[in-house]
């Protein structure tokens, strides 16, 4: 195993994140940037743009950096700064705003290591073409490594302004992404997520168009050393029959997918503009779990969506017991200016957020129910810090006793669970 680059875990110190697991990632990649550059005197802010709460929230963190590091210079990158880089170059505390093509380049660091850097950094990302190669860096002491092989996305959902902070779809070209899988396996990693914004397209802009099963099986014959596998969220109607046949062939790559579903109904479904239906979702489901019984699904689902009545909610509510649905993740809507949505009529936000309670408890029971099942089993968990280690259909297990060093695999039986995580020892 590698040892933790102190370095680097001080510069993240510095550094608040929001969003998605791709953010993580870069994250890692700027707090190595800022080391390299020696820039101890900047504080990050990595924003998400995904809700309007989560731009007032990224600006919240903003003025809490600037009490808790007087004098320090804050940047301010990711989703929302791409998006609305006036929103915060207008804020006082801010020194810097950067572009989501602009944060993971070496030479924007050097500049503000120059302070050559203007205040605001911000290039057209519907411009980028192409996406430059994922960094092999090691994960600094952690079992799991976020590797990311695509960004952007082609697809315009009436409620995501994604599409305008990450630009259109650009992939990682496979051999690419392979030379990262092998370096971060090389550097201690037992377990790496390919992460994308829209995961399950990638390869579409590539010669001969591969699909996503076709990097998986590539990357898992290529580095046999890599222990487990795994995909961040994906778009179920975008499953390949390539990576339909990987998941439930490959035992390295982990039987727990995350799938972007947002809500049940289908006249929902129509006004969100996403491209499946009700029926598709559940079929989706069904053909995952026949393919690999053992699987665990989690999926993102929208409460309050403008014009979602009282019986269109309870499709969605119903979709978490049709679909086999374990790990939620409920955003209660808000819009988010310039969409088409936010035109839309508006549920009321305190019905929103009710429904999406309501969601969250019933995820609740199902994870509940779902973790109830592994009590007196044997599992194959790998090692993490704090004490803690993961299944491979990724449950939370807590050591009750002495924990083994991170990064080893562990037989062990399940004693227990509080509904949230299960225990041994």
């Amino acid at each position: 195993m590698a040892l933790p680059d102190q370095d680097a875990a001080s510069a993240l110190a510095r550094i608040r994140t929001f969003g998605c697991r791709l953010n993580l990632s870069e994250t890692e990649a700027m707090a190595r940037r800022m080391d390299e550059a020696g820039l101890d005197d900047v504080a990050l802010v990595n924003t998400c743009a995904v809700t309007a709460e989560a731009t007032r929230e990224a600006r919240r963190a903003v003025r809490r950096l600037a009490r808790e590091r007087p004098g320090a210079r804050i940047v301010v990158t990711g989703c929302a700064a791409q998006v609305e880089p006036e929103t915060f170059a207008a804020m006082p505390e801010v020194a810097h705003v950067l572009g989501n093509e602009e944060k993971l380049a070496p030479e924007t660091w050097a500049r503000l290591a120059a302070r050559d850097a203007p205040r605001v950094l911000v290039s057209d990302v519907m411009a980028a073409r192409i996406m430059r190669a994922p960094d092999a860096a090691p994960p600094r002491g952690r079992t799991r490594a976020f590797l990311q092989v695509q960004t952007g996305c082609d697809h315009r959902c009436t409620f995501c302004v994604i599409p305008f902070g990450r630009g259109n779809a650009r992939s990682v070209p496979a051999c690419d992404v392979i030379a990262a899988a092998r370096a971060q396996v090389e550097a201690g990693a037992r377990e790496i997520v390919l992460t994308g914004v829209d995961l399950t397209s990638w390869g579409a802009d590539l010669d001969g168009a591969p699909r996503l099963g076709t990097l998986v099986k590539a990357v898992l014959a290529a580095v046999p050393d890599l222990v487990r596998l795994r995909l961040s969220s994906i778009d179920s109607v975008e499953i390949d029959p390539d990576l339909m046949e990987a998941i439930g062939t490959e035992e390295r790559l982990m039987p727990h997918l995350h799938l972007s579903l947002q809500a049940g109904d289908d006249l929902v479904l129509k006004r969100m503009k996403r491209r499946h239906t009700r029926a598709d979702a559940i079929r989706a489901c069904a053909a995952l779990r026949a393919a690999r019984p053992e699987i665990a699904l989690g999926a993102d689902l929208i409460a309050g969506f403008p014009t979602e009545t009282e019986a269109m909610f309870a499709r969605s509510l119903d979709l978490v017991a049709e679909c086999g649905l374990t790990h939620l993740h409920v955003f209660p809507y808000s819009p988010r200016p310039g969409t088409p949505a936010a035109r839309m009529p508006q549920v009321p936000g305190e019905i929103a957020r009710e429904r999406a309670r309501r969601l969250r408890d019933a995820g609740a029971a199902a994870l509940d129910a779902h973790l109830a099942r592994h009590v007196g089993t044997r599992r194959l968990v790998l090692t993490e810090r704090g004490g803690t280690a993961r299944t491979e259909d990724f449950s939370l297990v807590r050591f009750s006793g002495a924990a083994p060093e991170p990064g080893r695999l562990v037989d062990v039986t399940i004693t227990g669970s509080d509904g949230r995580e299960l225990t041994t020892g």
